[in-house]
């Protein structure tokens, strides 16, 4: 299975992976984010795909759940009651509401509709930001 990685060490905050996300959804929020941590450096937060996803665990409605082929998990908004469980329950804290004001949720699909792949992969400048194969 494919996930993003990121190596911190090469990420300079520059953006490009949110405004990546912004521009291929043509949302006005990103469903990625790069915070500083406590040592001053910059820190991407992605959603890591979980294989023991606590947001689908907590979603009452289905909304979340788990792509059969890919492993990925999917947000299906018209599903969505808008509770924020997942977002409690995300203990990596990458889950969040659009901060636009549709209280939608904001989740990372890997742009599944993108032929390309993730679009915060290929945009990333310092190539801090990869599509690794992973073992289950």
């Amino acid at each position: 299975m494919k996930r993003i990685a990121i190596d911190r060490s090469k990420c300079i905050g520059c953006l490009t992976c949110v405004s990546a996300c912004i521009v291929f959804r043509d949302a006005p929020d990103s469903c990625n984010r790069v915070v500083i941590d406590s040592l001053n450096k910059a820190a991407p937060i992605f959603c890591r795909h979980c294989s023991k996803p606590e947001c689908v665990y907590t979603c009452m409605t289905g909304a979340m759940s788990i792509d059969t082929g890919s492993g990925f998990i999917m947000y299906n908004s018209e599903k969505c009651t808008k509770c924020c469980m997942c977002v409690m329950a995300c203990p990596y804290g990458v889950l969040k509401q659009d901060r636009m004001g549709s209280e939608l949720i904001m989740k990372c699909d890997m742009c599944a509709d993108r032929e390309a792949g993730p679009a915060c992969v290929e945009k990333c400048p310092m190539g801090a930001i990869e599509l690794v194969e992973v073992a289950v």
